[in-house]
Parts: structure tokens; C-alpha cells; sequence
């Protein structure tokens, strides 16, 4: 049972590194960029008062799932251009405080917020399908 786990270990950290090193570093994120920022408390508080949606992205920079995930939400833009979903990019490294705050285990966190209310939290999701499907419920540019 040990040499299976182990085995099994081994096989996850090389397909994770394979991911890592032969994803483009230069993967296009136009789409996205128009639609994130980094995360300040001030901006997060009037998106709220204002009951504008609101995705927050727990990242970090090394992290491959953050990267794929990313790619996915830059498609979504790419199809729903008129989006008013903000993209708040909480940095998992600098930012612990919020890290904390929105109870988010690890990178790679996805949290989705309108007002006060959470309408949806994930971990590690990179399923292009998935994360549309969850946006898709609250953005009214994709009705």
C-alpha cells in the first residue's frame, strides 16, 4: 500500500510540474485584465455598497491552477465582454489577512459575491464548464 501511494505521489507532482513548465508563461489574459484589479479593502467596500458583482481570485503567482484558472475566466470575458463582474485578485502571499477573511483554504480560491451574500466558493475548480456555468446564474451580460 505504501509503494501505491507513494507511486501514485509521484505521478501527481510530475503531471503537476509538466503543467507547470509547458504552460505559456505569455498565455493571453487580455480579456481578463480589462475586467480585474488588485484587491483593496476601499474597492471591496464599495463594490458592495454599490451591489455590483464580485469575484474574488485568492492567487498566487507560482501557482499553475491559479494560471489555468485565469486562462478560464479570460475566455468568459472573451464571450461576455459587457460582464460587470469585478475581478478582485486577492495575492495569496501578501494579503493573509483577506486570505483569512474570505476563508479561503489555498490558492486557487474562487468566491463569488453580490452585496454582503456569497452566491458561490470554490477551491481549485478549472473546469471551463463549471466556473461559466457559476457565473453565468448571476451576469446578467450573459443572459
Amino acid at each position: 500500500m505504501k509503494i501505491i501511494t507513494t507511486v501514485s505521489l509521484a505521478v501527481m507532482t510530475i503531471a503537476a510540474a509538466a503543467f507547470f513548465f509547458f504552460t505559456p508563461a505569455n498565455a493571453s489574459t487580455e480579456h481578463l485584465e480589462k475586467h480585474k484589479q488588485p484587491f483593496s479593502e476601499a474597492v471591496f467596500r464599495q463594490a458592495q455598497a454599490d451591489n455590483q458583482l464580485v469575484l474574488i481570485d485568492v492567487y498566487a503567482t507560482w501557482c499553475p491552477t491559479c494560471k489555468r484558472q485565469h486562462r478560464v475566466l479570460n475566455d468568459y470575458f472573451a464571450k461576455y465582454p459587457d460582464s460587470d463582474i469585478l475581478v478582485l485578485e486577492v495575492d495569496f502571499d501578501e494579503q493573509k489577512d483577506w486570505v483569512t477573511y474570505f476563508k479561503a483554504p489555498r490558492q486557487s480560491t474562487l468566491a463569488l459575491y453580490r452585496g454582503e451574500e456569497q452566491l458561490w466558493f470554490s477551491v481549485a475548480q478549472t473546469r471551463e464548464r463549471t466556473i461559466f456555468a457559476e457565473l453565468q446564474k448571476h451576469d446578467s451580460a450573459a443572459e
